[in-house]
């Protein structure tokens, strides 16, 4: 296994089409599944330093904090509630370029300022967690980070 990350290129989406193939083969084989969410966010925030990058687990009504790279975090959403409450219920890749005006925020971190959350779903299509990565700066996720993390998120679907 590799112990670091070879990821090149000067716009967002060069650096993804470079991590992608290495975030998939360091999960590739794995069969555990909080080593495989463990080693996907670090590989997300060595590549793109963010304020957090974690993913929250379904567990019952609730999503339960998972793997992250960050400050501590928010234990326990409810369904529904917050960025990543919504993002499971409408089961939809949701951008928020400013988490002040998104009904419902919950404040985690008072620096988060923009959030991107991408459902992961398992080999039926329900969603079985989310990625959730927070930045301390307005409007830092767009659709092309939406396109790449959905393309990886994918490669979860075998572990649940």
């Amino acid at each position: 296994m590799a112990e670091s990350l070879l990821v090149d290129g000067n716009s967002k989406d060069e650096r993804y089409r470079t991590l992608l193939p290495q975030a998939r083969a360091l999960i590739t084989g794995e069969t555990d599944l909080v080593a495989a969410l463990a080693n996907l966010a670090a590989a997300l925030n060595t590549t793109f330093p963010r304020l957090w990058t974690g993913f929250y687990l379904v567990k019952g009504e609730q999503l339960v904090l998972g793997p992250f790279q960050g400050p501590i975090a928010c234990t326990r959403i409810p369904y529904g509630r917050g960025v990543c409450g919504a993002a499971w219920k409408e089961n939809r890749t949701l951008v928020v370029p400013d988490v002040d005006t998104f009904p419902g925020h919950i404040a985690c971190s008072s620096s988060t300022r923009s959030e991107i959350v991408v459902p992961v779903r398992d080999a039926d299509g329900r969603v079985v967690a989310v990625l959730d990565i927070d930045a301390d700066t307005p409007s830092a996720f767009d659709e092309t980070d939406a396109v790449h993390l959905e393309r990886l998120v994918k490669t979860l679907a075998p572990l649940f």
